[in-house]
């Protein structure tokens, strides 16, 4: 099993990052390479179209408002894994009300691929993601 994470500290406090990105269904609203989320099953799944046209289904797992995270798994991608769980969570900054640290993660099994080469695509996928989501804050 392989696994990666990325923070970003973002300009925005956690209710405000969370209310932009906490709903499993708001990618497209802060994602540039996201273009569309559609929900199903009462909005545990969703069925995500990329920049390129490919189709991600991803199961939510997990949900915590209080805490402002939730994690899900990659049901059907264009990715070469199998077995793959991420979790987006937002953080207080202790002594700054006005910025978050929001946290990226995710484990998965390379399938046809090396661990480095499908570590460094997640990694470069939340990186992009994080910095996309600090600009649209910005």
């Amino acid at each position: 099993m392989a696994s990666t994470s990325v923070s970003r500290v973002v300009p925005a406090s956690p209710a405000r990052v969370w209310q932009l990105i906490g709903g499993f269904g708001s990618l497209p609203d802060w994602l540039p390479y996201i273009t569309e989320s559609t929900l199903s099953e009462g909005g545990r799944v969703r069925h995500l179209k990329n920049l390129g046209g490919d189709t991600i289904v991803e199961r939510l797992m997990e949900f915590n408002e209080e805490q402002r995270f939730y994690s899900y798994r990659i049901l059907q991608a264009p990715f070469p894994i199998v077995d793959y769980l991420s979790t987006l969570r937002v953080h207080e900054v202790s002594g700054n009300d006005n910025v978050a640290e929001v946290q990226w993660s995710g484990r998965f099994v390379p399938q046809g691929a090396g661990d480095d080469e499908v570590v460094a695509l997640f990694t470069g996928i939340y990186r992009d993601g994080l910095e996309a989501l600090h600009t649209s804050l910005g």
